[in-house]
Parts: structure tokens; sequence; C-alpha cells
């Protein structure tokens, strides 16, 4: 019988969760004997790699190509990462981590039935698809994703012990990205009733704030700039983890002590919090309640540590925010209840089927997504119009179809775009084109000859589109999801060893 596990593939550290005999979540070491893996990866001669701690100290105090990280943030991007001479994408370098995660799972665990991966609540749908594929190159039997925020949610759900009712607020705060969800919760039912996200906001951007003051400090008493290994990535998060208990740091730096205080660290990044509360008061705003409809808040992430964010929170909501576990496992915890949730429960046991037997997740769309069409309303001049099919905050899956129509007589062609945007905008400037293609149509006919357009969004939040000219038939589709094909984009990975 094989274990189900979630993982939470994280932009600095990941973890693993599976259920115990017990039917609780717990984490699954790795096997170095830690409850955490950074998300790092090295090279160990030309077909060997390394994942981890061993990986993390090359990449915190090498300033040559001799190692990657923080590479979450580029999913389903085009952006590459060089290690040694070699160049590789974000969904390789992800497959690298994935592939050690699952060995030290199999290594504990036994054989891997069901998988859960974990993202970013504003994840684009290219990088939703870059972790789908990034799961199946490590050989993982995936088939659900699940934000990470409701996955916090699902965990916190079920460690209160109790049924749970009432509105409450998911604030996911790591290495590189934000998150934040407004859910209802009944019992063991969770809804989400609104999510937004920076993908590019996290300890990462915090640390690189802490090196710009030493930076700054270092050249008003030496006269000199500082040099990228004097004072390394790794330095710079040690010091900021204790300026989280103290008020003020001492770094040596080129034979100078320059001194840091609290203060001066949470200024440079009081820009960045102040980003995360505006996003916070627009996701009350989106699930059409007030803060005082919030029963508590819920933390995630190693970044809501710093007591400058636990202010914010404080500021924001009203109250003092709820951390019951270590915050760092949370969303893998969440995510192995999922994964038993979702998977085949033929593969539990009874007592593990009776922990989630009562579960129920409804999630909602984070993004707007519609195609882009000609406004020929009788007060403005025809022009080009985003016409949005799925509005933010729909409960998935769903199925939305829309009829338009042929501009001009004996139109041979229609172009079609699929568009993503964060709110209900109709201007093309403002939204992000997914895809672009044609459908062929028959000649000789009139025009307003009607075109079906239908946007499915499946239970992993990816996008499936059909374009059908009714009259004739014919049809164009876009299959999104890659759950049946391959690991596309995944070039590398077979060729090199995962140690």
């Amino acid at each position: 019988m094989g274990a189900v596990i979630g993982i939470d593939l994280g932009t600095t550290f990941c973890a693993v969760a599976t259920l115990d005999e017990t039917g609780r979540p717990i984490i699954v070491h790795n096997q170095e004997g830690q409850n955490i893996t950074p998300s790092c990866v090295a090279l160990d001669g030309p077909n060997s790699i390394l994942v981890g701690e061993v990986s993390r100290r090359i990449w915190t105090t090498s300033t040559k190509n001799r190692a990657a990280a923080r590479f979450k943030r580029d999913m389903g991007t085009s952006v590459t990462y060089q290690i040694e001479d070699k160049h590789f994408t974000p969904t390789e370098l992800s497959t690298f981590v994935l592939k050690k995660l699952l060995k030290d799972a199999t290594t504990s665990l036994g054989q891997i039935h069901d998988a859960v991966v974990t993202i970013p609540a504003n994840f684009s749908n290219e990088a939703r698809e870059a972790t789908m594929a990034a799961a199946k190159a490590a050989g993982l039997n995936i088939s659900y994703i699940i934000n990470e925020p409701t996955a916090a949610a699902l965990y916190y759900s079920f460690k209160s012990g109790q049924d749970m009712h009432g509105n409450y607020v998911v604030y996911d705060l790591g290495g590189g990205t934000f998150d934040v969800s407004v859910i209802k919760v009944d019992g063991q039912n969770i809804e989400v009733l609104a999510t937004n996200g920076i993908i590019r906001l996290g300890g990462i951007d915090f640390d690189e704030a802490l090196q710009a003051i030493v930076a700054k400090k270092f050249k008003e008493v030496s006269g000199k700039e500082l040099e990228a290994n004097q004072y390394s990535r790794g330095q710079a998060e040690d010091d900021k983890k204790s300026l989280s208990i103290r008020k003020s740091v001492t770094v040596d730096v080129g034979f100078q002590a320059i001194t840091v205080t609290r203060e001066e660290f949470e200024q440079s990044i009081s820009s960045r919090i102040a980003q995360a509360e505006m996003l916070c008061e627009a996701t009350i705003a989106d699930a059409k309640l007030l803060r005082t409809d919030i029963s508590e808040v819920f933390l995630a992430g190693g970044s809501t540590r710093l007591p400058i964010v636990r202010e914010s929170i404080n500021r924001v909501f009203g109250m003092e925010p709820t951390s019951t576990v270590n915050v760092d496992e949370v969303v893998a915890l969440g995510a192995a209840l999922y994964a038993a949730y979702k998977g085949n429960q033929s593969k539990l046991t009874p007592v593990q089927r009776g922990s989630v037997n009562q579960i129920q997740v409804i999630e909602s769309t984070s993004m707007c997504y519609g195609t882009l069409a000609m406004n020929n309303s009788g007060t403005l001049a025809a022009r080009m119009e985003n016409s949005v099919i799925i509005t933010k905050g729909t409960r998935i899956p769903c199925s939305v179809t829309e009829i338009f129509y042929t501009q001009a007589d004996g139109q041979t062609v229609v172009g079609l775009e699929i568009t993503e945007s964060t709110a209900n905008e109709t201007d093309p400037a403002f939204v992000k084109i997914l895809w672009r293609g044609t459908l062929e149509l028959p000649g000789g006919r009139p025009m307003n000859q009607p075109i079906s357009v239908t946007y499915s969004y499946d239970e992993n939040q990816i996008m499936h589109c059909s374009f059908v000219d009714v009259t004739s038939g014919r049809k164009t589709e876009v299959q999104k999801s890659i759950i049946s094909q391959g690991a596309e984009g995944v070039t590398s990975v077979d060729q090199f060893l995962v140690e």
C-alpha cells in the first residue's frame, strides 16, 4: 500500500509531509535528517546534481555561477540559469529538487502512490503548467496541484480539532512569494472566497535590503565599494533572522565593524510591507467582507517571523495572527491532507480515510481570463477590447461559454487570443496574451456568423479553451493542461544523477 505525500515546493526551502497511521499529517525528514530541504541546485561533476544544504552553502558563499536558487520565481518563463558551463530552465531545476524530495520520501516511506505539489495562488497559467511538467519529469504520480494558502488553511482547520465556522485569512509570506487568501470555513468544508499574491515579494527581498544597508555603511566608513564576497547572501539571511529577536546586529566586513539596527532594517523594507498591506485590504474587499468579519489570521511561510510583518498584520486586521505549527511546514502538512483527499482512497488505511472523508475544498480563480474582440456598440467607434469570459473569484472547476460574431462579409479567418489579467480589464494594453491562433472559416457567408467560445478551468487551475464556428462546426481547441502529456520543457533531467 503506497503512501501519499504533499510537497511544498518553496522558493528557498521545500518540505514533504504524509499521513501517519492515525491519519495525522506529519513531516517526512530528508536523508540528512532535516524537516526542510533548501531549493538549491549545484553540479558535482559533469553528470551529477547536488540538491539541498550542500548546494545552498555553495550558493550563499560563491559569487560565481556554481549553484542556482530562487528559480521558482521564473517558472513558466524563458529565463535560464547557468551552473558552471551548463544552462538550465527553472522547470529543469525544479525537477532536480523534486527528484531529491521523492528519493528522500521513498527511502523513508517506501512506495509513493499519490503526490500533490503546492504553488503560489498568483502563479500564472504557464507557471502552473511548468510545475506540473517538473513533477511528472521527477517521476511523481501527480494529478493535482493546490494553492499554498489553501493547503495552509486545510491544515489549520484540521489542526484545530474542532469545527471552525467563519471567515479566516491565510497570510503566506515565504522566501520568494506572498499570498493572502480569505476563506470561509464550515467544519471541514473550506471555500476560498478571494485570493491575491505577489510573485516577487519575500525573504529574498529582505535579505537584499540588508545587504544594501551594509554596503552603504561600508562605503561611508571605508570609502570603498563592498565586494559581493565580503557580505554573502547567507550572512545577510542569518543577520535578518537575528534582527527578529535583537535590536541590532554588528557585522565584520573588510576589517570594519558595521552595526545595523532593527529600525534601519525595517525602514528599508517598509515599502514592501505596505505593498502587502494594500493587497490584504484589496483581498478583503474582493471577498465582499469587512475586516471585522474576519475571525482569525493564520500564518504560513518563514518570513512571517519578522516582527514588522506581525505588527503589519495587527494593523490591517486588528488582531494578533495565529501560528500553531512551524510556519515552514504548514503548507506541506495541508498538501498531505489534500493528497489523501483527492487521491485514490483505496490506498489509505481505514483510519486515514476517516481523517479525510469529511474534507471538502472549494477553490476559486485567482485571475480573469478572456479574449480580444471588436466592440461595435452604437455609441463607440469599433475598437478591439478585452472581453472577460471567466472572472476572478469564480468557483472552480467551471466552464463558461460566450458567443461572438464575425465582422465582415466573406470572412474566412478569425484571429484568436487567450488573455489573462488580474482584474476585469477591457484595455488590451493591460492584459497578458497567453496564446494566439486562428480559426479557419468557410467563404461566401455574410457577417455576424456566430463563434462559440468556451473556457473551462480545471481543479488545477489550468485553462482549456475551444473556439467553434457554430454553423460549420469548424473549431480550434487549446489544451493548456499537460496532465496527459510528457514533461515538455524538461530536456536534461535524464542526463543527470540527483544526489
